[in-house]
């Protein structure tokens, strides 16, 4: 009786003490699965799941007023120096086929916002225009990124992408050259949602920037952060990550603080207020 009695304590023992084991082995297997499948995934789609409703707002609206066109710019270059910084350091092949989908993309969110944008006095695209504080405008050197044409933007594109090319071509090897360009890409990705936290900001009201967006950015930098920590990838992905995340926790906070409040109410309320 006693052998039995002490049988059925070792079970016991053994049971409490696999159970925390299993639940262990448990959370390890779900996070090894998002770190291997989910976050993948995510990563390559999110160039799709995350613009696909502010380039079809754009167009169904005919109007890119509120939107930042400093988005697309800065996604672009990232993205391209991305590309070029994969060649020198292979990271994972899935950040990879992310920045190449994110080019045609972004590319195709530019065409949509140039053919769809407001008239120079209404326009809330621009950050620094200054048309909405009462002050004279502020152009940038060149009027870069800021063109009435569609042409400027298309060949800085087209001539900066064959300058890095060649850059590339001729220094490839060279290990500082290669860090530059991951520190680049990843940094100006980093300011991604500045341009726009400061037109929100400028404007008072985040109409015509999708909420969608926010979402899928923050869930982005949530996964990136998981993947980024469990996977071999060099730490300026890291560090460049936990920046874009406080960032875009800002942006966040303006659509809760601000909402879609009408742009063009707010800009006459501020002329009035310039001019009394």
């Amino acid at each position: 009786m006693s052998e039995r009695k002490k049988e059925g304590q070792d079970r016991e023992v053994a049971c409490e003490f696999r159970g925390p084991v299993y639940r262990s082995i448990s959370a390890m297997g779900l996070l090894q699965l998002i770190v291997d499948y989910v976050a993948p995934i995510f990563l390559i789609t999110s160039p799709v799941t995350s613009y696909a409703d502010q380039i079809w707002s754009i167009h169904r609206q005919k109007s890119s007023l509120g939107f930042s066109l400093d988005i697309p710019l800065i996604m672009l270059v990232a993205s391209i120096l991305r590309i070029y910084y994969w060649f020198g350091v292979s990271f994972e092949f899935s950040l990879l086929v992310q920045s190449v989908i994110m080019v045609f993309v972004q590319t195709l969110l530019l065409k949509v916002a140039l053919d769809n944008r407001p008239s120079k006095t209404a326009e809330a695209g621009v950050p620094f225009a200054g048309v909405t504080s009462g002050t004279p405008d502020f152009e940038r050197p060149y009027n870069f990124w800021q063109w009435r044409q569609q042409r400027p933007f298309w060949e800085f594109l087209f001539y900066f992408t064959s300058t890095v090319g060649i850059l590339q071509l001729f220094l490839g090897s060279n290990t500082y050259f290669v860090s530059l360009l991951g520190y680049l890409a990843l940094g100006i990705e980093a300011t991604l949602p500045i341009p726009q936290v400061l037109a929100n900001y400028r404007n008072q009201s985040c109409k015509g920037f999708r909420v969608s967006v926010i979402v899928f950015w923050l869930i982005g930098d949530c996964l990136k952060g998981v993947f980024f920590s469990y996977s071999q990838t060099p730490m300026v992905f890291k560090l460049c990550g936990l920046c874009q995340f406080v960032f875009d926790l800002t942006l966040g906070f303006q659509y809760y603080a601000y909402g879609e409040r009408d742009v063009a109410a707010t800009i006459e309320m501020k002329k009035r207020r310039s001019m009394g």
